[in-house]
This record gives C-alpha cells, structure tokens and sequence, in this order.
C-alpha cells in the first residue's frame, strides 16, 4: 500500500492560511504597481499585516522606507512618481501634491524635489510642505497620485517661479489641451490675497494660448490676406504629419509652438525630432506662437515672404 505524503495530510485550516497569505502577497504587489511601488503603512496594517511583520520585513529588505510612514515594496528605488506619491502619501490624509511637482506630473515643466499642499502644516523631510487651502474643484488624481489642477497648480506656481516659467508652463498647459480658461478664472477669483493673481492676471488678460491647429491657421490666413501673402493650404498631410499651413511649391510649412521655454522636455525633444525629418525630406519649418502673430505680425509677414521667394 502507498504511504500518503506528507502534504496530502495538511490541515485543511494549515492549508486555507497559506493559500490566504499568499493571496495576500499577490494583493500587496498588485496594489504596489498600481501605485508606483510604493505603500503606505496603513495600506499594510489594512491589508493584515501588523506592526512587527512591517518591522521585519524592513530589516529582511522586502520593504524599503521611504518615509516614516511609507515603503518602496520589493525594491529599494522608484520612479519619480513613485517619489512623489510617497511625498503625498507620507503627509497623510488630504495632501496634494502641487507647485512645480504638480507642474512636473502634468508636463508643464522639469522639477524633482516633492512638493505637498496640506490642510494643516507638519513637517516632514525631504518635502517641500506648502499649508493652504483648496477648493474641492481644484483636486484631483492624475496616475493615481493625488494632485492640484492644472488651474490651481498655474496659481501656485505663479509664487514659486519667475513669469518666464510661469508664461512658458502656461502656454505649454495649452499646447498639451490641459487648460481650461473657465477653470483658471474661477481659481483667480477665490485666490483673494494670493500673491501669485498679479503675474497670472496678466496671462488671463492676453486671453487663451494656442491650444488648437485651427486657431495658428486662422491667424496664418488672416495674416495672409493683410499683408498680401499666398494663402497656404491648411490641414495637409506631409510625410505622414498632419501640418498647420503649408505652401507646396516652396516646400514652406508652419507650425504652432509653445513658448520658448519647454518644460516638457518629451514634446521639445518630439517636435524637434520631426522637424528634422522634415528637413531631410527638403521642406523647411517655421514655428510661430500665437504671441509672435499678435505682437509682430508686419516681422512675421516679412520673414514668411522672403521664405516664399516673393
């Protein structure tokens, strides 16, 4: 006769706890991903874990600490979401993550150090705390990381940088379609007293950046006909790129840009890649901002006819 192993004779409840442990484990490093590989302790106390199993696994290295209250799970770095996630998580609950950190999440402009509004002033190292209120309309998640709005985050950063950045973060907001020109002006509004209204009046006041093809193509054909330019052709698709106004014959295209500072370093980096490849093919690219047709239209007409060979 057989001698049954040993497993076949585990204990029905013996059994039921490892396989609950290791649907555990299976939870955490899902929860884990989703969140740039961080946790925060009260993630870990939720999900059954209690304070000396956190303790062990910190020494053991299956949990690396962050923050007081926040781990990297199975992996001692992450990425810079990962950090700034932690940065929020570690300031507990209602915490954003805004300024130039919220400018960086959003793609408005290049920041590392985290940056955390709070309801109520802690400190916390390695944090850069801003204390302030906020309007539920001015919060949100963006990849999973709480954060203020592009409208609240222009207002904050309006008195963490200079207008140069600030305009250039502006103008890239539009460029990226994140802007909502209603939105910004219902934050101005309850920002009484805020530092940051002067300079973002003044952007609010030369209305709307360039957020469309249609609204650079219209102001190319009003130019046009002003200063007695030949119309281009608009909407045309050049070497697989859909292009703004484009001349044919002079092999002459224009395209809407951003403000000459770029935060986004993907899109300058993308933009310039493909007008490389334009050039390649033999046609030339003209950049114009909505700012340059405004201010100095007769200088842009000038250089767009020397460029037609009139």
């Amino acid at each position: 006769m057989d001698v049954p192993r040993l497993k076949d004779h585990m204990c029905p409840s013996a059994a039921a706890r490892r396989s609950a442990l290791a649907q555990r484990e299976r939870e955490l490093a899902a929860l884990a991903d989703r969140q740039h590989g961080v946790l925060a302790r009260s993630q870990l106390l939720a999900a059954g874990l209690g304070p000396r199993t956190i303790s062990r696994r910190v020494e053991t290295g299956r949990l690396f600490r962050l923050h007081r209250e926040v781990f990297a799970y199975g992996r001692e770095r992450v990425n810079q979401r990962g950090e700034w996630l932690a940065a929020v998580l570690a300031c507990g609950e209602g915490a954003l993550l805004s300024h130039r950190s919220a400018a960086g999440l959003w793609g408005l402009l290049r920041w590392r150090m985290p940056e955390v509004l709070v309801p109520k002033r802690r400190e916390t190292p390695g944090i850069v705390i801003h204390e302030c209120g906020i309007h539920a309309e001015e919060r949100t998640t963006m990849e999973r990381i709480p954060v203020t709005t592009v409208a609240r985050t222009l207002l904050d950063l309006a008195e963490a940088v200079d207008e140069r950045t600030l305009e250039g973060a502006f103008n890239e907001a539009g460029r990226l379609r994140l802007l909502k020109m209603a939105e910004l002006e219902r934050v101005y509004a309850r920002g009484h007293g805020r530092r940051g209204l002067k300079p973002l009046r003044h952007l609010l006041e030369e209305g709307r950046p360039s957020t469309t093809r249609s609204g650079l193509e219209d102001r190319v054909l009003s130019l046009c006909r002003e200063y007695g330019l030949p119309t281009p052709e608009t909407n045309q698709v050049v070497l697989g790129r859909e292009v703004d106004a484009f001349w044919p014959d002079q092999k002459l295209m224009v395209e809407a840009d951003s403000f000459q500072f770029h935060g986004h370093r993907a899109a300058f980096e993308n933009d310039r890649a493909r007008d490389a490849a334009m050039q390649v093919g033999g046609f030339r690219v003209v950049r114009l901002t909505r700012r340059r047709l405004d201010r100095e239209p007769a200088r842009v007409a000038t250089e767009l006819r020397l460029l037609l060979g009139m």
